[in-house]
């Protein structure tokens, strides 16, 4: 595994590319991936961790992206000893919990302002708009933002338990374009564009304490400020 904090900052334009197939296939969301537009799109794995706390926590993650006119579809397969979910409200801190997340910024560009979606086990979503550097160098975000989309999740274990050593969990959501309302109009969902995006996992392994390590799809440069870095986004490109 690499070590992300070693890897040189990024500039525009040098963004890895993470290619998103476009679907004619219904895809029903059902955390599986019995629907072959699965198969053809591309996948890979998270190979930057950081605040491992114990070396067999640098668990295993693949994300999976489709798209249609309607949604964008986003599937998380997770590898995980220690299954942990506490949080149920919408807006509360499932990031504290085995957390997927991903932001978009609606353009290729290393845009300050990007929404995100981090959902736990529960089901459990903090979706936001995330304003970086928003006034004197202070970040906000905006929790109000409560969108509509579909989201299903699967898990091979016991949640809360770590008497017992799990397989793992997955989660597939669908968003709905629409939820980016005019932010995505300026740059569309369509063959050939790109948007700016991250996939973070955070992987919680102790019900009562905090166990965890982080892991993204592209590197961040300096994790003791936080996992919102637009200079660190890759690209994700809308492909036939």
């Amino acid at each position: 595994m690499l070590d992300a904090q070693e890897e040189k900052k990024l500039s525009l334009g040098e963004q890895p590319v993470f290619h998103v197939s476009r679907t004619n296939e219904e895809i029903v969301v059902d955390g599986k991936m019995n629907e072959t537009s699965w198969t053809s799109t591309e996948s890979r794995t998270f190979e930057y961790f950081y605040n491992v706390d114990k070396p067999d926590d640098q668990q295993r993650s693949t994300l999976r992206m489709l798209w249609d006119d309607e949604y964008l579809y986003v599937f998380y397969e997770m590898q995980d000893k220690f299954l942990t979910a506490r949080e149920k409200n919408r807006d509360g801190q499932p990031y504290f919990d085995d957390c997927a997340e991903i932001f978009f910024i609606t353009a290729p560009d290393s845009l300050d302002t990007h929404i995100g979606y981090e959902l736990n086990l529960w089901k459990a979503s903090n979706d936001f708009v995330f304003f970086n550097d928003f006034y004197q160098g202070q970040s906000c975000v905006l929790r109000t933002f409560n969108p509509d989309f579909k989201v299903e999740v699967t898990y091979e274990g016991t949640l809360n338990d770590n008497s017992d050593q799990d397989k793992g969990w997955t989660m597939e959501l669908a968003i709905p374009i629409s939820n980016f309302d005019g932010l995505a109009k300026i740059v569309p969902v369509s063959a050939g564009n790109q948007w700016a995006f991250l996939a973070v996992r955070q992987d919680r392994n102790d019900v009562e304490g905090n166990r965890h390590s982080t892991s993204t799809i592209f590197p961040i440069y300096d994790i003791t400020k936080n996992v919102h870095q637009p200079n660190r986004f890759g690209l994700m490109k809308f492909i036939k």
